[in-house]
């Protein structure tokens, strides 16, 4: 089948996702609440599967099964199994409260609750400053990954750099008309697309293969040590830890932390949370499956192209193929695109309101100019990255869960904890950004302890230093317990 049916397929879903999009920009009201948080009006499926959708990205399409691929089946016990219950632990523990709170005070952003409960611009500020610092490798991971998807289907007849960034380009216009009610319904689509598209390439393969019996039978025979529970990559440290700073960056991500303001109701909260795991493992285990099976098929993966494309390019027709590059291309665009709006609300909100000091939506017509305006920038910056960065998917992907990892646990102690204190969040929040960024950008610093990666290291730093520091420390006049602590129990 020709290039031009391949990119046929692609383009007409992307033009699929536009039209949604335009729709939901039609119904939606002019208000920051509605672009940012579709007026907190999400329900069940639609929130269940935009967190999905946003949160499963180009690391589950193609970083976790070249993981898979080169160390074996176990990541799925680390993304799955683990990440699927701690984070829908997490998602009611901190999504609930936050919930309860961003309804109270009409907060949109993490760093809007965190700078009014301590009475804190800077603090505001700086969360908002960590929070886009670490975004940006995600949003690049995204580019970088879209770029591999398309080089992979089509044999390099698109290059990475024109993928990535057609693909870029096309999420610049989507965000800007769109927001978050747009995002939202498209991510439902992409999410059920995805989650559909997986499970037939899975059975269309191992059809093509002699069933799953065989395939598992030949990656005994090239690698028996990946049926083999522990040992090489996968220590316990490696595994518990890995499992750990995922789970809490995830809930410290922008795209992801807004969702919990997003939601119509307690109950909603409640049957997202109880569901997550299920989809999430909907999804990882065929995924990452594949990846493992494709070592012992002999699949070769030429290099600076990822194990999925090339697997289903040679075991599917063209066509097919091309349709869940498309799933895996819209899992790509549906984290892209949730990034930006919320880096956007995060750059207008919690910087430019602060440094004009007004906390109003005053011009609403010049903030508005300048969200979309940073959209831009920032993704088109993250794409000529994207084009330079070293490392794998994975690796690009671990980097940033470990930074939005390090803000957890002092977010969870101011939440629950009434004499949290503004030098104790400081301390919390600060010294563990600089040791883990340290440990990343300093080949001095180790970037292991016993075996435990050194964002985990750097979590517990930080809740060390949150609850020591206000413990020794007095609370200001101008720190308002009230915030979280009084008005918000109810439902």
């Amino acid at each position: 089948m020709s290039l031009a049916v391949q990119l046929g397929v692609v383009g007409g879903y992307l033009v699929v996702a536009l039209a949604v999009g335009l729709v939901a920009y039609r119904v939606a009201e002019r208000t920051a609440e509605d672009y940012y948080l579709a007026g907190r009006t999400l329900g069940t499926v639609v929130l269940l599967f935009t967190t999905f959708a946003t949160l499963l990205s180009a690391y589950t399409f193609f970083g976790g099964p070249d993981t898979a691929y080169a160390l074996g089946p176990e990541w799925i016990l680390v993304m799955g199994l683990m990440d699927g219950v701690l984070f829908a632990v997490l998602w009611y523990v901190v999504g609930y409260k936050q919930w309860l709170v961003g309804r109270s005070g009409g907060y949109v952003t993490l760093g809007e609750l965190l700078g009014d409960r301590f009475g804190s611009t800077g603090l505001r500020m700086f969360v908002a400053g960590v929070s886009l610092f670490w975004l940006f490798p995600y949003v690049m991971l995204q580019q970088k990954g879209a770029g591999l998807a398309l080089a992979g289907l089509t044999g390099g007849a698109v290059p990475l750099w024109g993928g990535a960034g057609a693909i870029t380009l096309f999420m610049i216009l989507y965000v800007v008309a769109s927001g978050m009610r747009g995002v939202a319904w498209t991510d439902t689509i992409q999410g059920l697309f995805m989650l559909g598209l997986v499970w037939v390439a899975l059975a269309w393969i191992l059809s093509a293969v002699g069933g799953p019996g065989a395939a598992t039978r030949a990656l005994a025979e090239s690698n028996p040590e990946y049926l083999a529970l522990g040992g090489g990559a996968y220590t316990p440290q490696f595994v518990l830890g890995t499992a750990a700073y995922i789970a809490f960056g995830v809930a410290m991500f922008p795209q992801i932390n807004q969702r919990f303001f997003a939601a119509r109701s307690k109950q909603v909260l409640q049957r997202t949370f109880a569901l997550w795991p299920v989809l999430v493992l909907l999804l990882f285990v065929p995924a990452f499956m594949l990846g493992a099976w494709a070592a012992g098929l002999g699949v070769t993966v030429p290099e600076g192209e990822s194990v999925l494309p090339v697997l289903l390019r040679t075991y599917t027709p063209t066509w097919f193929a091309s349709l869940v590059i498309a799933g895996a291309l819209a899992a790509m665009m549906s984290s892209s695109d949730s990034m930006l709006l919320s880096g956007a609300s995060y750059l207008t909100r919690d910087l430019y309101r602060p440094l004009r000091g007004t906390d109003r939506d005053a011009q609403p017509a010049r903030e508005t100019l300048l969200a979309r305006g940073g959209v831009a920038v920032f993704a088109t910056l993250a794409f000529v990255a994207s084009l330079y960065a070293p490392g794998t998917l994975v690796e690009i992907g671990n980097t940033a869960f470990g930074g939005f990892a390090q803000l957890a646990f002092p977010v969870v102690v101011a939440l629950y904890w009434p004499q949290t204190t503004r030098a104790g969040m400081y301390a919390g929040l600060g010294l563990p950004q600089l040791f883990y960024l340290a440990a990343v950008f300093v080949p001095a610093v180790p970037g292991t302890y016993l075996g435990w990666p050194a964002a985990v290291v750097g979590m517990a730093l930080g809740l060390v230093l949150t609850v020591g520091v206000s413990a020794v420390t007095t609370q200001d006049t101008d720190e308002k317990t009230a915030v979280v602590f009084e008005g918000v129990r109810a439902d």
